[in-house]
């Protein structure tokens, strides 16, 4: 990924620190945006203290300014955006959907959702210029099936597919690829919380998954990269799970 401009959100943490940390280590130039400053410079310094290049974007995804400015200072910066990760999310408490309070929809909408559509529209804006570009969303196993009080959640990733489909459709043609991926049970601080919170178990987590254990953030970022690299130049508007063998049982 020598030379190449790579934006991540959500990569203060979890599966989009480890895509800021992997496209970093490869020769990336990478922008880490994150809701916390703090935890974008921490990933930035990581970066750059083994040699590579990034910069700190503090950004909230669902407020359209934010975003805008967000895709201004990395093309201000570094001239380009070649590929970007669209991972900043939240999870929910499970809540039946009959007792899911509008506050609580609204918030798991804007930020998943919301937030996918507006770093899409700025990203596809300055790619059209550049004629080239990769995007891949984060969408979630709860993209393509249910869950047990989950429901508002699910809804926001099934969106997200959505979106990717119809983008890659129409900006195809202006040589950018759109992508999600599926990620099934992976180690990171929300699968912790969801853990501690005492609604799950680890070891219901592995039982459900054929391969029996959890994901590794290193496992995503993987895919991500591989998603932004020349040998996946004929994919686009696929969702492509990586869970496990979670979605098939």
């Amino acid at each position: 990924m020598k030379e190449q401009v790579v934006l991540v959100t959500g990569a203060g943490s979890g599966m989009g620190k480890a895509v800021a940390l992997m496209a970093g280590s490869r020769g990336a130039k990478v922008a880490v945006s994150d809701i916390s400053e703090e935890a974008a410079q921490s990933v930035v310094d990581e970066i750059t203290t083994k040699g590579g290049q990034a910069i700190t974007i503090k950004c909230d995804v669902s407020k359209d300014v934010e975003v805008k400015a967000m895709i201004e200072q990395t093309v201000e910066v570094y001239g380009r955006l070649d590929a970007a990760f669209n991972n900043a999310g939240i999870m929910m408490p499970v809540t039946p959907i009959d007792e899911v309070s509008e506050e609580l929809y609204d918030r798991v909408m804007n930020i998943n959702l919301k937030g996918v559509w507006l770093c899409m529209k700025y990203e596809i804006q300055q790619m059209k210029k550049q004629d080239s570009g990769a995007i891949v969303n984060n969408s979630s196993i709860g993209g393509l099936v249910g869950g047990l009080g989950l429901s508002t959640y699910h809804a926001a990733k099934h969106g997200v597919l959505g979106l990717t489909k119809g983008a890659a459709v129409e900006y195809s043609s202006h040589g950018i690829q759109i992508n999600a991926i599926c990620p099934g049970t992976i180690e990171t601080p929300m699968v912790d919380n969801m853990i501690k919170s005492g609604k799950f178990s680890e070891e219901t987590f592995k039982n459900g998954t054929p391969i029996k254990r959890l994901g590794k953030v290193e496992e995503i970022a993987e895919v991500v990269l591989w998603l932004f690299s020349p040998a996946a130049s004929y994919i686009t508007g696929q969702p492509i799970s990586v869970d496990g063998g979670l979605s098939i049982v």
